[in-house]
């Protein structure tokens, strides 16, 4: 499982890193760079402290899909999805 968690967690930055190549725009139409960063700062450190309990943080988890269904275009759903495959790798820890 360790090694599914951090394969997941490598998916989604190096997605996050694709759209940052595209100059992706959000929901609004406003450029998405800064929730990009943001997000990709989150899942470094998330990845770390996953990895060392063997667990994603819940909370952590529901907050940031929450935070990603409000900007993230609904034409791409490639984020949504690598988070889901995070926490299918480990499930949250209550």
């Amino acid at each position: 499982m360790p090694h599914e968690l951090e394969t997941a967690f490598d998916a989604a930055l190096a997605q996050i890193t694709r759209l940052l190549a595209t100059e992706m725009k959000t929901m609004d139409g406003t450029p998405a760079l800064p929730r990009l960063e943001k997000l990709e700062k989150e899942l470094k450190r998330e990845r770390v402290n996953a990895l060392g309990r063997g667990s994603v943080d819940r909370e952590w988890f529901q907050k940031t899909v929450r935070w990603l269904v409000e900007w993230v275009p609904e034409d791409d759903v490639t984020l949504v999805a690598a988070l889901g495959r995070i926490v299918r790798a480990a499930p949250p820890a209550a």
